[in-house]
This record gives structure tokens, sequence and C-alpha cells, in this order.
């Protein structure tokens, strides 16, 4: 499989995982599958399941993959990683009165502070902020830095989490991904590559982190809401490691219930990964639109596969620009 493959595949899987289970967020576990069984013999009714509701059209996305997307494009219009701009971003966005947005994320950035102390400062406040808001969007910048291996691509995820997420588990969480994303792009088993991931973790978040992606980890065990880091990234792992296949693992993770947007974009992007974009549905793809406050586009497949392509190749020059170490 082409590496522009898995790349694509990701982008518009976080999408399709993103769109696919907002209708279905915060409702119990197994209403998906009740909806659209899949019965032996019989084609999963793929065309059907984007079915939209809870205020969403079928296969619009969420804040996930629109916040995904103003991250992408920062990273190529700044050529890299301008943290003030992205916040400046952010905050316009959360200005704009989007449909959906997390609410530690409106927290931080409706707060007026400075893009270098808002998180700090509410997490210093409240003591909670290892929501899962900085995962759901972050396999835009994945992309981007992958190419430029492990500590580069795991210290990007750090630092942009830390604009709206001051909880340091959050800030591992997203490097996790980044890590894993790294590995299946490059063609890898990104599972395999767990505990070489988890011994990059710092130290006081490893242990923890361990727990919730281990083998014998299932989301029956979370002890929070798939709203928090943990059980959002464990699930999404635990979704590729017990399925073979990209519909199957966004499939099985919707039907945990819960933040079923995130948990789904989550999973979508590193389902995109492993099995690329031919692996996605047609009719899953077919009908995907990004509404992008505060500006009056909608991104479809087309453009969100451009940007996915944009993002690698600006890794790839940035990696061999980089000197040799």
């Amino acid at each position: 499989m082409r590496r522009r493959d898995r790349v694509v595949g990701a982008v518009l899987g976080s999408a399709v995982g993103d769109a696919l289970g907002a209708p279905f967020e915060f409702g119990p576990a197994g209403v998906f599958g009740k909806r659209f069984p899949n019965t032996p013999g019989m084609r999963f009714p793929y065309a059907a399941s984007m079915c939209g509701g809870g205020g969403w059209e079928p296969g619009e996305a969420t804040d996930d993959t629109q916040l995904a997307v103003h991250l992408g494009e920062s990273l190529l219009d700044a050529g890299g990683l301008d943290l003030p701009g992205i916040f400046e971003r952010f905050r316009a966005w959360a200005a704009a009165d989007p449909k959906d947005i997390g609410i530690l994320t409106e927290c931080v950035l409706g707060s007026g502070l400075p893009w270098d102390l808002a998180a700090q400062i509410h997490f210093q406040t409240e003591g909670r902020a290892a929501g899962n808001g900085a995962l759901m969007r972050a396999v835009t910048a994945a992309v981007r830095f992958a190419p430029l291996g492990r500590a580069a691509t795991m210290d990007a995820a750090r630092r942009i989490t830390a604009l709206t997420h001051g909880d340091g588990a959050a800030w591992e969480g997203t490097a996790i991904l980044h890590e894993l994303l790294r590995r299946a792009l490059d063609g890898e088993d990104p599972l395999a590559a767990l505990p070489s991931t988890l011994a990059a973790v710092r130290a006081e978040h490893r242990e923890r982190w361990a727990r919730v992606l281990a083998e014998d980890w299932h989301p029956a065990l979370a002890t929070e809401s798939n709203g928090a880091v943990w059980p959002c990234l464990g699930s999404a792992v635990w979704a590729v490691r017990t399925t073979g296949g990209f519909p199957d693992a966004l499939r099985a993770v919707v039907d945990l219930g819960g933040d079923t947007d995130t948990t789904a974009a989550v999973t979508g992007a590193l389902a995109g990964a492993v099995y690329g974009v031919d692996a996605i549905p047609e009719e899953w793809l077919t009908p995907l639109h990004v509404p992008l406050p505060p500006t009056e586009r909608v991104l479809r497949e087309g453009e969100l596969t451009v940007l996915a392509e944009a993002l690698d190749a600006a890794g790839r020059s940035a990696a061999d620009e980089a000197p040799e170490r």
C-alpha cells in the first residue's frame, strides 16, 4: 500500500468516524448495532448508517474535524508550528458559535487569556483537564510531523495539546496517538509499537496509559466516561485490535455509546492509517461534509484529500531539510 493511501485514509477516516458517530453522541451502548444490524450473510448497510440525527445532517462532521482542519491549515500556512497562530484560529472558530464545542475547550478559548496561559490557568483553577478534546483534532498534525520521527511528533503533540488542555495526561495521550499514527503511516503495525511508544511517555503518566492500552483492556474496565482522554484512546486501540477492518472498527467503537463522535474520529484516524483510504466505504465518503466556522466554506472528500496530501508533503520536505544528528 502506498503511503499516500494511508495518509488520506487517516484524515478521511477521522472525519468519517466523526460524522458517523455524531448522531449517537451521549447515547447508551448498543444503539448503533440495533439500528443497523450486521446480519450474517448480508452486507452491512453503509449508506443507511451515515444517518444523521441529533441536529446533524447525514455525513456532517462536528467540531472534531473542524478543529483538525483549522490546525492542519495553520501548519501549512505558517510553514510549521505557530502556537499563537493556532490558538487564534481556534479562538476565532469558538467565537463564531459552532454547532458543537467541548466545555473545557470553550472555557479556555473564551477566557480572554493569552495563548500560553489560558489552559494552564484553567487547570490550576479547575484541577481537571484530561478530556479528549485534543485527541479528536490530532490527525492533521500527526500527518504533518510523522516524517520527522518519534521525538518530533510526540513533542509537537504535547505542545499543541497544551494550548487547550493543562493536564499532562492529555499531552501524553495525544503524543501516543501521534506516534501510533506515525508507525501506521510508515506501514508498520502500530499495536506492535505500543511498548516502545509507552517507553517514550513521561514517567508520571506511563503506568496509567499502559493499563488502558494493554492487550487485555476492554472499554468496560474504564473508570471514567470515554469523554476522558484515557478511555477514548484506549477504546480506539481496542477497536482496531479486536476487529479486522475499517468498517468493523468504527461499528465497534460507535456501539460503545458515550462520546461517540470523538471515539470514532480517533478510531477512524488509526484504522484509516492501518487499512488505507480504499477500506473506507464510499457510501460513508459521499455525504461527508465539514462546515468550517468562522468561514462559509464546506469541505468534502476532495478538499480533505488535498489537505492530507499537502500536510504529508510538507512534513517530508521538512524532514529532508532537517540537519542530520
